[in-house]
């Protein structure tokens, strides 16, 4: 149960330091803007500045799950596992309020949230 936890949230981890990227250094890109449903160009240089702040949250929470599992499996497993949990259920619940924006955010909620939550889950069942 352990390894599968562990590869869930590995994944988890990696999937908020590309939306980092995206948000951090790619924004202005069409391809990225476009991804995240801004209308144009203009529109993506005027978020850019909000966007590049929320990428590092992201990087923050991936980093945190990913030293949680450093810290887990190097024998250090209640501080592992809280950093785990507290990351990928931040993770989680950040998918949910990405929900309450709109119904159109449904199919990026759950893609930003489904390998956190179940290694969540995972986690908490090791």
């Amino acid at each position: 149960m352990r390894i599968a936890a562990s590869v869930f949230v590995g994944l988890a981890a990696l999937l908020h330091a590309y939306i980092f990227w995206m948000e951090s250094f790619g924004w202005t890109r069409p391809t990225v803007w476009r991804r995240f449903g801004v209308a144009d160009q203009a529109a993506a240089e005027l978020t850019r500045p909000m966007a590049y702040n929320q990428g590092f949250y992201n990087l923050f929470l991936g980093l945190g799950a990913a030293l949680g599992l450093v810290l887990w499996w190097s024998g250090h497993d209640t501080a592992g596992r809280t950093l785990v949990l507290f990351c990928t259920g931040s993770m989680a619940l950040a998918a949910t309020v990405l929900v309450t924006t709109g119904l159109t955010y449904l199919g990026a909620a759950l893609t930003q949230g489904t390998l956190p939550l179940i290694g969540f889950a995972l986690t908490l069942l090791s």
